[in-house]
């Protein structure tokens, strides 16, 4: 990688590709959505609320009036909403080049998806491994395409909980965080070794936006009714986190930059990769560990029934 800092006027342009990008329409989703509409791709804004995501789509026409932009609702805690969305995504597309998977909660209190997984972990891992395999195809069908996966250095703290996957017997929201993470991060791990023994050019890549000032931190407290801690947590995030266009480089990288390789991993250059420009990045033994990895694969098909071919 070159030692100057990568930033956005270092993409070339992305005119003739299809991106599709979950969670965009605020924070880092919404950075890299306006980056790489500027970039001449055509933008496909996957957000659960229509009423945000066409306030992002009036904020990128603003911005950049002759963005290609396609707004679609996705719910990645509704196995129903991703199997609509990917019907609808066929019958416009052809092919995707770029698959980000950006979404997730953060922290938050025991809730359980429309299926009855644990939120975090069914938004975060099952909503997008579901995604992915559903959408695999047309990211087959683009010449060196790119699955993005967004994990999170909370990842170096977390487990896998096969006996409690849902966290049904004991429930803490910053370890179902960190358990959701490690998902993302096993989830690339595997995909790339499988796009590997295919021999395909498309390829699977993760990484994180170290501390970035989005809504995610805040949500948490905003959902127990603790608005001392939201404001808490507002007040840190503006004092040290970096600003979403920032947050988004790693991830603008991992999709543009022609020097990475299937089952690399990006964040932050900065001290212990909470801040800075993109670079590949540490993960734990346990976030490469090819058995655990597979297991995980495995149960995620079980559970939400999309077997990958």
């Amino acid at each position: 990688m070159a030692t100057t800092k990568w930033n956005a006027k270092n993409i070339p342009t992305q005119a003739g590709k299809t991106a599709l990008i979950t969670g965009a329409n605020s924070g880092i989703g919404f950075a890299s959505a306006l980056v790489l509409a500027d970039k001449g791709a055509v933008v496909i804004l996957a957000c659960r609320s229509m009423e945000k995501g066409e306030q992002a789509i009036r904020q990128i026409q603003k911005a950049v009036p002759d963005a290609k932009l396609d707004l679609q609702q996705l719910d990645l805690a509704s196995l129903s909403s991703i199997h609509s969305f990917s019907d609808r995504i066929h019958q416009a597309y052809p092919q995707l080049d770029l698959l980000i998977n950006n979404a997730g909660v953060m922290n938050i209190p025991r809730k359980l998806t429309e299926d009855g997984f644990e939120k975090q972990f069914g938004t975060n891992h099952l909503g997008h491994f579901a995604l992915t395999g559903l959408l695999i195809d047309l990211v087959f069908a683009a010449e060196n395409s790119r699955v993005v996966t967004v994990s999170s250095i909370a990842h170096l703290n977390g487990a896998i909980n096969f006996d409690d996957l849902m966290g049904e017997e004991s429930y803490n929201g910053s370890e179902a965080y960190r358990q959701s993470k490690l998902a993302n991060l096993l989830f690339t791990l595997e995909l790339a070794r499988r796009l590997e023994v295919k021999g395909l050019s498309t390829i699977s890549v993760a990484t994180h936006p170290g501390i970035t000032h989005t809504n995610l931190i805040a949500a948490g407290p905003e959902m127990r009714g603790k608005p001392v801690q939201k404001w808490f947590m507002k007040a840190a995030t503006v004092l040290f986190a970096m600003p979403s266009w920032q947050g988004a480089l790693p991830q603008l990288y991992a999709a543009t930059a022609a020097d990475v390789k299937n089952g690399e991993y990006f964040g932050p250059d900065g001290f212990q990769e909470m801040k800075g420009y993109p670079r590949r990045a540490f993960r734990t033994d346990t976030a490469q560990d090819a058995e655990l990895a597979q297991r995980l694969w495995e149960i995620s098909e079980q559970l939400t029934g999309v077997v990958y071919g």
